[in-house]
């Protein structure tokens, strides 16, 4: 009898706290922010429209659903989000709450993520990153000592395109090609001394063409995600796809740090004040403890080209979308060509002491951000724990998306926001430079893009010397169809005519 009356109370127990968790859960569950109905197992999947970028396809969603979107992506939850106030809220209240990074399965190639300071996890050795990074080649005295550096690397382009107008009338150039090789010597001049590669060069088309790959692989969305359990598939060869390019790149760049390592075994080491980014991350001493001790080769190599992607592609797209909205906006390539004649002067280069005084090219530069921004969706995060965020109950490891290219398209933020006018950034206190949440276009908060310092100076050196140099013509037909991936650049470069200026 005593056992049956266990038995029972027990029974009444367990039915208790099941039903308790139950009715907290669907709470929880009928907090969640709103969005589209799902399907079974599969969510939203087919919620988004095929045929156009997934940046544009969650844009879309704020119409019906606002600010903030709910998706369920097969056994991935997504928070999605729309608006400048929601990312305020984000970054100014919630960004310890998602400071992690999510990452998929494409990111898990070569170990990458595990040592990367754009997708590893908020930690000790992630801040460890930061701090190199930062100090070592971000920081106003570094700015400072790298100028001969960005003229030098200015000067080269400038020279290459030249020779192509000495070919003959009417030479038409794809503008990246250019553009894209002095991005990547400017940031091999920083971390190696050295330029790596020329305009025509085979290396330049092979790390292009795999940084293109790593970037499409990272954004698309990829069904071993969605379902880990049919990962081992591969069914859209991501992953392998991944392998690939991420191995060719890294191969490329793991190949300049066992040159250094053999200049210093048969040089014994170089003069400390000749020591450059690299030799620094070869020789970081941490304390052992909460820091490592040392940086291992593969851990230098991803670090190294972290610098790499991120200089190269924020450069290079951001210069070609500029050029591409110029030319389109005769108003505004008069208006910009006048401003750098009066500043610079008929005969002389453009010079980074004039750039101050260049009102109109920060404008146009701070313009093609916020409708161009280099990640339309900025690299995901992911909630370390359970959240309350603006009302709505977010579960732990939730993926969260900040939709910049929306963001910086708001019509609710910015007037006739579809235009391209650089005018509004002329008296404006929102940009690049002064963090406003209207305009993300490097991210926010914690995880915000370290070599922001940099592209303070880069972009607008680099596209005022384009467009002061020479006079540039429309070649083949513009084609804006974006590509996919983690940055929204060109499918077809932009092609144009350079001529020799006219007086």
């Amino acid at each position: 009898m005593e056992e049956a009356w266990n038995y029972t109370l027990w029974s009444i127990l367990i039915i208790s706290i099941t039903l308790v968790w139950l009715k907290k859960d669907g709470y929880k569950r009928s907090k969640l922010p709103p969005g589209p109905r799902g399907w079974p197992v599969i969510g939203n999947v087919f919620d988004l429209e095929n045929g156009i970028s997934l940046h544009r396809g969650l844009a879309a969603l704020k119409q019906e659903y606002g600010p903030v979107v709910w998706l369920n992506l097969g056994s991935v939850n997504i928070m999605v989000i729309l608006s400048a106030t929601a990312a305020e809220e984000l970054f100014k209240n919630h960004d310890l709450s998602f400071v992690d990074r999510f990452n998929n399965h494409t990111m898990a190639s070569h170990d990458y993520y595990k040592s990367s300071m754009a997708l590893g996890a908020y930690s000790v050795y992630w801040r460890v990153l930061r701090r190199i990074c930062t100090v070592e080649l971000f920081s106003n005295r570094r700015i400072s000592e790298q100028v001969l550096v960005r003229k030098k690397c200015v000067d080269s382009l400038l020279l290459w395109i030249e020779n192509e107008v000495e070919k003959g009338a009417n030479c038409e150039i794809e503008v990246m090609s250019f553009v894209f090789p002095t991005a990547f010597n400017l940031i091999g001049n920083l971390t190696l001394s050295r330029d790596l590669m020329h305009p025509h060069s085979e290396m330049a088309s092979e790390f292009y063409t795999a940084l293109s790959g790593f970037a499409e692989c990272i954004g698309l969305p990829n069904i071993s995600d969605l379902f880990p359990w049919l990962r081992w598939l591969d069914l859209q060869g991501l992953r392998k796809r991944m392998d690939k390019d991420l191995g060719k790149a890294m191969q490329i760049v793991s190949g300049f740090v066992d040159e250094r390592v053999k200049q210093w075994q048969h040089e014994e080491g170089r003069a400390t004040e000749q020591r450059d980014f690299l030799d620094v991350l070869l020789h970081f001493e941490g304390n052992g403890k909460d820091e490592p001790a040392k940086l291992s080769r593969h851990q230098i190599t991803i670090f190294l080209l972290d610098m790499f992607i991120a200089g190269t592609d924020t450069t290079s797209a951001t210069t070609e979308w500029a050029m591409c909205e110029l030319l389109q906006n005769p108003e505004s390539m008069k208006t910009i060509k006048a401003e750098l004649g009066r500043v610079v002067g008929a005969n002389k280069k453009l010079d980074e002491s004039d750039i101050d005084n260049l009102p109109y090219l920060r404008a146009v530069v701070e313009e093609t951000l916020r409708l161009h921004a280099p990640a339309p969706l900025t690299l995901p995060r992911k909630a370390v724990q359970d959240t309350n965020f603006m009302g709505y109950f977010i579960p732990k490891d939730t993926q969260v998306l900040v939709n910049a290219w929306a963001i910086g398209r708001d019509e609710e933020t910015w007037e006739d926001a579809l235009s391209f006018k650089p005018e509004r950034f002329l008296e404006s206190s929102i940009g690049y430079r002064r963090q406003k949440s209207e305009y993300i276009p490097f991210g926010a908060g914690r995880r915000i893009c370290p070599g922001l310092p940099l592209a303070n100076h880069t972009l607008p050196l680099i596209l005022g010397s384009l467009l002061h140099s020479f006079d540039w013509e429309l070649g083949t037909e513009i084609d804006l169809t974006e590509t996919t991936g983690t940055a929204a650049r060109l499918l077809k470069p932009l092609k144009a005519v350079p001529k020799r200026k006219t007086t």
